[in-house]
């Protein structure tokens, strides 16, 4: 895959960052550098290995999935300027 001046003059637009002419023509080898080093990539044979979460063997660390309101609602609201049963009291803003 390579990428044309125009994809980065696109790009450059929609990162809203303004390029020169030699700039984009720079760009477009970096770019294209990546990308063929990235490419590289699909040539490395990976049968047979299994996904990792760490270089060292260790299980991960697990939890109950459950849902739990943190039971320290009181501590969360005490310095809030106003509060009402644990809840934040803001002003209204839309009528």
């Amino acid at each position: 895959m390579s990428v044309d001046i125009a994809t980065v003059k696109r790009v450059a637009h929609l990162a809203r960052i303004a390029v020169t002419e030699e700039e984009a023509q720079s760009f477009q080898g970096e770019i294209n550098a990546i990308l063929g080093f990235a490419e590289q990539l699909n040539e490395v044979d990976v049968e047979g290995v299994e996904p990792l979460t760490s270089v060292v063997a260790q299980t991960m660390k697990k939890r109950a999935d459950v849902v739990t309101d943190g039971f320290y609602a009181d501590r969360v609201v005490a310095n809030a300027p106003v509060s009402d049963d644990d809840f934040f009291v803001v002003p209204k803003v839309v009528e």
